[in-house]
C-alpha cells in the first residue's frame, strides 16, 4: 500500500505538468478571425512607423539642446 501512494506522489508532479502544457497548448491553437490575422501586421508596421517619427523627432530636440548647452557655457 505504501508503495502504492509512493508512485503516486512521484508521478503527480510530472502528470500535472503534462496536463497544464496540454491546456495552454489547447488554448494557444485556437484560430483567430482572418481579419484579425490579416490586420496584425499593417498594425505593427503603422506603430513601427509612429515610434520611428517620435525617436526622430526626440533625436532632433536633443541634437538641439546639446548645442544650446554647449554655447551657454562658453
Amino acid at each position: 500500500m505504501e508503495g502504492i501512494l509512493l508512485g503516486a506522489a512521484v508521478l503527480a508532479c510530472p502528470v500535472g505538468m503534462g496536463a497544464m502544457m496540454w491546456f495552454m497548448a489547447k488554448g494557444m491553437r485556437k484560430d483567430k478571425p482572418a481579419a484579425e490575422q490579416s490586420d496584425a501586421p499593417a498594425d505593427l508596421r503603422a506603430e513601427h512607423a509612429r515610434l520611428g517619427a517620435e525617436i526622430e523627432r526626440l533625436e532632433r530636440g536633443r541634437d538641439g539642446q546639446e548645442g544650446r548647452l554647449a554655447e551657454g557655457a562658453r
